[in-house]
């Protein structure tokens, strides 16, 4: 809650008028709490979780011709009712784990210092620290993704998420319950490290889910704009990782390819790219076109952990 009664009680602190965010974001506000505040985060994933998904939906049932080609293993189809029970599946973690969680970690937001007062940060400090935030996610979300590929902490937990070989956007946050606690912790560990406003937080959270969707989307666009991210993986690159399966030891990284990379972890699915560019150029020199997907042909994969 702010500490101004009016606005200008808090221009008088401030020492200058309130710009035009910061007087919305002052009546928005004002009379609310810190904890209600932080608790919009459960609205903020719950539209997430429902609604970008559907983007991918709409476009296979109106645009299905258009699409095609960008679909990543265009052999997997799944129905309405998988999808749906997909879904379900993730709204019940949603209801169960997920936002019991976000109701008691209040106090951890309180320790690290994320604040709800005024000035707002400008938007190169909520960028850099987005960037951070990404980062310190990205590079511990791979060493605990390599554990959880473990004989252990695959047949314990992870293989839940694995039930998905051609992810689609709703299985995102499919997962067991152990895994979404655990993998709590790199998402937490960036703000820890620089605290933010509140809405930096917002931002935070609301861009790593809609990023884990696109990258279980199960389709490449060419018009993302988060190819031209340096080091970004996306959906080819992670749906390779689920392509392999089992106990993959390809393509960890959650967000970025660096670590992958730097620990040689990526070499199968480089690899695989290159035998497909041969195999391409192959056909094409017959006559022929191929899209860019995992399956080859219906009687040839190519699959290299």
């Amino acid at each position: 809650m702010l500490p101004y009664a009016t606005i200008e009680e808090a221009e008088t602190a401030l020492g200058r008028s309130l710009t035009t965010a910061e007087n919305l974001w002052f009546n928005y506000s004002a009379a609310k709490s810190d904890y209600f505040l932080y608790c919009h985060n459960i609205l903020f994933l719950f539209v997430i979780f429902s609604a970008v998904p559907v983007y991918y939906i709409f476009l296979e049932i109106f645009f299905v011709d258009s699409i095609k080609s960008y679909k990543i293993q265009p052999k997997v189809k799944l129905s309405l009712s998988d999808t749906l029970r997909c879904y379900k599946s993730v709204m019940r973690m949603f209801i169960f784990v997920v936002g019991p969680l976000q109701l008691v970690s209040y106090p951890s937001i309180q320790m690290i210092g994320i604040r709800t007062s005024l000035p707002l940060p400008s938007l190169w400090e909520i960028i850099a620290q987005l960037g951070v935030y990404f980062i310190v996610e990205d590079y511990l979300n791979y060493w605990i993704h390599r554990f959880l590929h473990c004989k252990w902490g695959y047949e314990k937990i992870h293989k839940v998420h694995h039930e998905y070989t051609a992810p689609i956007g709703f299985a995102a946050p499919y997962a067991h319950w152990a895994e979404i606690l655990i993998l709590g912790i790199p998402s937490f560990l960036g703000p820890a490290f620089v605290p933010g406003h509140m809405i930096t937080f917002w931002l935070w959270i609301g861009l790593r889910q809609i990023e884990a969707i696109e990258t279980h989307s199960g389709y490449d666009f060419p018009w993302t704009p988060t190819r031209y991210i340096p080091f970004y993986g996306g959906p080819d690159y992670h749906d390779y990782h689920h392509y392999v399966g089992g106990q993959s030891q390809s393509n960890f990284s959650s967000v970025f390819t660096y670590c992958d990379y730097i620990y040689g972890t990526d070499k199968g699915y480089r690899y695989q790219k290159k035998v497909l560019q041969q195999l391409r150029e192959g056909l094409k020199s017959n006559g022929e076109q191929i899209g860019v997907l995992h399956n080859v042909s219906s009687s040839q994969d190519v699959k290299v952990d």
